[in-house]
This record gives structure tokens, sequence and C-alpha cells, in this order.
């Protein structure tokens, strides 16, 4: 049999939500396996309950699932709604139990909602432009993905 972590891989959705010129930056628990007290950008892992109870979109496939998971992972961490997804960049690594894990990194807009942080993952948070995020202890990347979406304009 084949070996399963050659193919099975975590895949988690990542979102740099704008509001204004600021970004949403996230303070993770220092109890996380991974990262633990740096700060992020909110997301989370895609889950088979994302989609199997759901109606598909075409007779065999769910669309637009990476959105999805960000809407959720965004609501579930912060209690605000988002808006206008769009994609930033891919990245892999590896994972302390050896598995691999995908990081799909969207931006969004902020749409409506107070934050309230509603998962003990994250312990903090904070609204900051490019400037104010190099005074924060970032996970590697992150600042160069603030950038990136910068850069997109409707900033």
């Amino acid at each position: 049999m084949e070996d399963v972590k050659e193919k099975v891989h975590y895949i988690s959705v990542t979102g740099i939500i704008k509001k204004g010129g600021k970004y949403l930056i996230c303070k993770r628990s220092p109890n996380e396996k991974i990262f633990p007290s740096k700060w992020c950008v909110p997301g989370g892992k895609l889950t088979h309950s994302d989609f199997i109870n759901t109606k598909k979109d075409t007779s065999d496939h769910w669309l637009n699932i990476f959105e999805k998971v960000l809407e959720r992972e965004i609501y579930e961490e912060t209690g605000i709604k988002i808006k206008n997804i769009g994609y930033v960049s891919s990245l892999v690594l590896l994972r302390p139990n050896g598995f691999s894990g995908v990081i799909v990194s969207l931006f969004a807009d902020y749409s409506h909602g107070e934050i309230k942080l509603n998962d003990s993952e994250l312990v903090d948070c904070a609204w900051v432009d490019l400037d104010e995020a190099k005074n924060y202890d970032l996970i590697e990347n992150i600042y160069e993905q603030l950038v990136k979406v910068s850069k997109l304009g409707n900033n």
C-alpha cells in the first residue's frame, strides 16, 4: 500500500482581510501546535464537513470551496463577515506529525460585524497598516503577503 503521507495533506485557507488601509492580524494561542503565540491572519482547515452534507454545485462537484471555508472560518474566529474574495498565494509546510500542510492564502474586504474572538485558537487581534504590521511577531511570509495585497489596489 502506498504511503498515506505521500498523497494526504492538511489544507488550510487563510484570509488577509482589508478594511480601508488596514489589515486584520491575529495572535495565535500559546497552546497551538504550529506557530504558538505568533501573529497571523485568520483562517483554518478545510474539513470533510465543509461540503459533504451540502448540495453539489454540479453533478459531481462542490465549487468555490476555499471561499466558503474562508467565510466560515473568519466568521467563527472573529465574528465578522467578508466580501470580494480573491487569491493571494499558496505554500506548503511540514507539520510536526510529518504530514504536509497546504495553505491557500486569499484576501477579502471587511463587510460588517464587530470583532469578537470566539475561537480558543486566537487570543488577540489588531487592525494594522503595513508600517504597524512590522511591530508584530508575524509568522514568516505574512508581511510579504500583506504587501502583495496592498499592491492589488482598492485599498
